[in-house]
C-alpha cells in the first residue's frame, strides 16, 4: 500500500506543500480556513506527519530529555505529570532518561545521541566537563530543584530552577521554636545536594537567631529504608530524645512518622513533631495529616519552560531562578500550650 505523503494532502486540500508543512508544525501561522481544509484533507488520507522527517528539515527534533536518578519520591511523579503537560502544550515531547548515580554522566552520553533540544535535570546534577560538552553543542540544560554551581568567573555554567529553601527551611525553625521546641533534629537527604544543605542552613538560621544549638543530626539520602534507620539512631536513647524532627523531604518524613509510631510506639505530635517539605499529595492523606513546606510546581515549571526555550531561542546566559514556598500546618506539629501538658489541637493553616 502506498504511503500518504504531504504533496497527497496538498493536491487534495489544493494548497502548497508548504502549507501542509506549517499547518502540522506547531506554532506555525496557518490561516483557519486553509488549516480546516488540510485536516479534512489529512484525515480523508489517513495521512500521519513525519516527526523524524522533519526533524531533518528543521534542525530541531522538539524532544526535551528529562533525566532523573529515582521515582520513589512522591514529589517527582507530580513533577514528571506537570512538566511533561506543559511542554506538549507547547509543541515538545518529553524522552525520559533514569540515573544510576545523583551525577548523571552515566545518560549524557546516550542523552545526546537523540539530538535533544534541550535537558532537564531533576533529582540530578551533572560535572563541569559534561556541562561544557552540552554548551558547546549548543544543548541547554536546566537543573530542576537543584542550585547550578558558580563558575571561577562568578556565572552560572547552567540554568536552574528551585524554591527558596533556606527560607522554607527556616520558616520551619521559626514555627518550631515559636511552638516551644527545644530539642530540634535534623534529618539530612544527600549530603551533596544543594537542597538538603540549604534546608538546612535555614533550620540553624532560626536556631542561632533563638539561640539554640541542633540537638541532632543524621542522614537519611532521600530514601525511605535509609531514613527509617537514620530515625531509630536519632530516638535510640529515651532520656535525649529530640522533640521535633525536620526532614529534609516530605518521603522521608513519612518514613519518620511509620518508625515513630510502629516501631518506637511514640505518638506524634505529643511525644514529638514531624515537619517535611514539599506538600506531596500524600502529605495531606489523613493518616499522615503532615506539617511541611508547599514547593509552587507551577511557578516551578514555568520557570523551567521559559528558561529552557529562552535558550534553545538564541539566549545563552544562564540564570538560577528562586520560587517562594510557603509552610503548610497540619497536625504533626504540637502548639506551644501542649509541650508540657495535653496535646493541643492545632488550627489549620497555610501560611
Amino acid at each position: 500500500m502506498k504511503k500518504v505523503t504531504a504533496h497527497d494532502v496538498a493536491r487534495l486540500a489544493e494548497v502548497s506543500q508548504s502549507a501542509v508543512s506549517r499547518t502540522f508544525t506547531p506554532g506555525a501561522s496557518v490561516a483557519p480556513e486553509t488549516r480546516e481544509r488540510i485536516e479534512t484533507a489529512a484525515r480523508k488520507l489517513g495521512y500521519r506527519p513525519n516527526a523524524i522527517a522533519r526533524s531533518l528539515i528543521t534542525r530541531r527534533s522538539r524532544i526535551i530529555g528529562l533525566v532523573m536518578s529515582y521515582l520513589e519520591n512522591q514529589f517527582y511523579p507530580v513533577v514528571i505529570e506537570r512538566l511533561c503537560q506543559a511542554l506538549q502544550q507547547d509543541g515538545y515531547h518529553v524522552l525520559l532518561f533514569i540515573s544510576q548515580t545523583e551525577e548523571a554522566d552515566d545518560v549524557l552520553t546516550d542523552i545526546l545521541q537523540y539530538q535533544v533540544d534541550g535537558i532537564v535535570m531533576a533529582s540530578t546534577t551533572l560535572s563541569s566537563a559534561l556541562a561544557n560538552d552540552c554548551i558547546n553543542a549548543g544543548i541547554p540544560v536546566v537543573l530542576f530543584n537543584r542550585v547550578a554551581q558558580m563558575g571561577a568567573m562568578g556565572a552560572y555554567s547552567t540554568s536552574s530552577v528551585t524554591s527558596q529553601n533556606r527560607e522554607g527551611g527556616r520558616m520551619v525553625g521559626d514555627m518550631l521554636v515559636r511552638s516551644g521546641h527545644r530539642r530540634i533534629a535534623w534529618l539530612a537527604g544527600a549530603e551533596n545536594a544543594s537542597t538538603s544543605r540549604d534546608r538546612e542552613a535555614g533550620l540553624r538560621d532560626a536556631l542561632a537567631a533563638a539561640g539554640l544549638p541542633l540537638h541532632a543530626r543524621a542522614v537519611g539520602h532521600y530514601d525511605f529504608g535509609e531514613a527509617r534507620r537514620a530515625v531509630l539512631a536519632l530516638f535510640q536513647h529515651p532520656e535525649n530524645r529530640p522533640d521535633a524532627l525536620f526532614a529534609a523531604n516530605d518521603h522521608m518524613a513519612i518514613a519518620a512518622l511509620e518508625t515513630l509510631r510502629v516501631e518506637l510506639g511514640m505518638q506524634v505530635p505529643r511525644d514529638v513533631s514531624v515537619v517535611g517539605f514539599d506538600n506531596v499529595p500524600q502529605a495531606a492523606w489523613p493518616s499522615f495529616d503532615l506539617t511541611t513546606v508547599q514547593q509552587d510546581i507551577e511557578k516551578m515549571v514555568d520557570a523551567t519552560r521559559t528558561l529552557l526555550f529562552d535558550q534553545i531561542g538564541g539566549q545563552v546566559m544562564a540564570r538560577s531562578v528562586d520560587v517562594p514556598c510557603v509552610l503548610v500546618e497540619r497536625g504533626t506539629v504540637r502548639v506551644r500550650d501542649a509541650i508540657a501538658g495535653a496535646p493541643a489541637t492545632r488550627k489549620r493553616k497555610t501560611t
